[in-house]
């Protein structure tokens, strides 16, 4: 499960800061930009001119074939859907954003769900269940706990709220790679893996489901839907430990 975890030095996280603010920049703006009408291919050439623009590069895109700059997933996809020209938001959807941006070498990986318009009250309720179940994580991201204390309190808080957590996709390390040591589930025991240490670097990313989080992958062989067609949110920050607070590199206030 964790290999070798990588410390990042003062200077690494300097560099990644600077992607993260740009790709926390560009998830705050969707709020914005996202509206019944839009299309799934507005929202990636946004990120593409947007992350160009800081002379900064898509990670995504070419990442083991993938054909977009990011992924975007609607009501039931939960990660890893291709933007379309032909794939229209309509009032009532909920979709979700995965952006990452690569700066000197250095990845930052984030992602939100947004409400399309006016959306109902269950859907509402998973996307801010799903983010408050990231924030239930980022309170064991300290100097000292153990890496499945973290996936532990997304479980307990997303379940809490009636949703369940899925199994096939989890969180990990970042840094030089997009996908680095270690793998952080969003379940699990507490008091388990190695001991977080000052420099480790997460994307931590709860991927919550309002049904059953049993899945299955399109024929696109990307775009990831739950078998019960049931909604699913997406919520993630790159993540740094530090000695005292965590720090997000992602979150743009």
């Amino acid at each position: 499960m964790n290999k070798m975890i990588i410390i990042k030095s003062k200077d690494e996280i300097d560099i990644m800061r600077e992607s993260g603010r740009v790709t926390g920049w560009i998830l705050k703006e969707l709020e914005n930009i996202i509206k019944p009408g839009t299309t799934t291919l507005d929202i990636d050439e946004f990120v593409e001119s947007t992350i160009k623009k800081y002379n900064m590069i898509p990670t995504f895109k070419g990442y083991y074939g993938y054909p977009a700059n990011c992924c975007v997933s609607v009501n039931e996809e939960v990660v890893h859907g291709i933007p379309s020209k032909h794939r229209v938001l309509k009032e009532g959807d909920i979709v979700s954003v995965d952006v990452g941006s690569t700066h000197i070498g250095y990845v930052s990986d984030a992602a939100r769900t947004y409400g399309v318009g006016s959306i109902s009250d269950k859907a509402q309720h998973l996307i801010d269940a799903t983010r408050d179940s990231f924030f239930a994580g980022i309170e064991k991201c300290r100097v000292g706990f153990r890496l499945s204390d973290i996936s532990n309190a997304i479980q307990i808080k997303a379940e809490g709220e009636g949703f369940s957590v899925i199994r096939d996709y989890v969180g990990h390390g970042v840094g030089r790679d997009m996908h680095e040591d270690p793998q952080i589930p969003n379940y699990g025991k507490p008091g388990r893996g190695p001991r977080l240490a000052k420099g480790m670097v997460f994307a931590i990313e709860p991927m919550i489901v309002e049904g059953s989080y049993d899945v299955e992958v399109l024929s696109d062989d990307w775009t990831v839907v739950t078998k019960d067609k049931g909604m699913a949110a997406h919520y993630e920050n790159t993540v740094v430990i530090n000695d005292g607070e965590p720090e997000l590199l992602t979150l743009y206030k």
